[in-house]
């Protein structure tokens, strides 16, 4: 797998996921120092390779002139994300586009989430371009692939998780009185959550509107909720 850019490369490095090497451009050590400087403390190779070379392994064809070479990415089990008192769990019903859920990602971590779950089928998983646009939060957010996203809200429902839907047509999440195992279920772009999915979910909770667009982006739409989480939790 590659990861690609400054940001996505260094947040890579303050891991301990293993790096096999890094191609950086040749040239650019001054403005890559930090990245040369790391690696060299965790004794990573570097080549320096022509900008032409970069672009031919580029993914996204925006390296920013280096990329990191690891593994395929490690998903975690369920069980993996819960345990804390106050967890935060995000659930990803569908999610397909590469963009969304690298920025859920971002989001999710930023909020100091426990975790992201994904389904195995029928939904974006966790490749270059959503390690790059998470800006590297994909390297320090676990993230759960499962065959059935209802069964894991059942399953997160046993452990003592509440499980809200974010879809409309719900209660006021302004509302809610967030406390405990907390887990979030964002839909996908043109579905949303899906009917099964909200029925097994213990509330659908929704974000009042007030212009003439009818819906927000989903990883917006999440990063509302997740931030009421910890705005609930501040305040106790």
């Amino acid at each position: 797998m590659k990861t690609e850019g400054k940001n996505a490369v260094l947040e890579l490095l303050k891991t301990d996921k293993t790096v096999d090497k890094i191609l950086m451009e040749r040239g650019a050590e001054g403005s890559l120092g930090r990245i040369f400087s790391m690696a060299r403390q965790k004794n990573i190779r570097v080549q320096f390779v022509s900008r032409s070379v970069l672009d031919r392994e580029s993914v996204s064809k925006r390296h920013q002139g280096v990329i990191a070479f690891t593994t395929d990415f490690v998903y975690s089990d369920l069980y993996d994300l819960t345990g804390k008192a106050e967890s935060l769990i995000v659930l990803c019903d569908g999610i397909e586009d590469v963009h969304n859920l690298g920025s859920i990602l971002r989001v999710a971590e930023c909020a100091g989430a426990d975790g992201v779950v994904i389904p195995s089928v029928r939904g974006a998983t966790v490749n270059e371009s959503v390690i790059r646009i998470s800006a590297g939060a994909a390297e320090h957010i676990k993230v759960a692939k499962v065959p059935s996203l209802n069964h894991a809200v059942e399953e997160l429902q046993k452990l003592g998780y509440w499980v809200y839907a974010l879809e409309a047509g719900g209660e006021n999440i302004y509302e809610e009185k967030f406390s405990g195992k907390v887990a979030l279920v964002v839909g996908g772009e043109d579905s949303g959550v899906k009917r099964l999915t909200k029925e097994k979910c213990d509330k659908t909770l929704s974000i009042p509107l007030f212009g003439k667009v009818n819906s927000l982006n989903a990883s917006v739409a999440l990063g509302i909720g997740v931030y009421e989480v910890v705005r609930a939790r501040i305040k106790t």
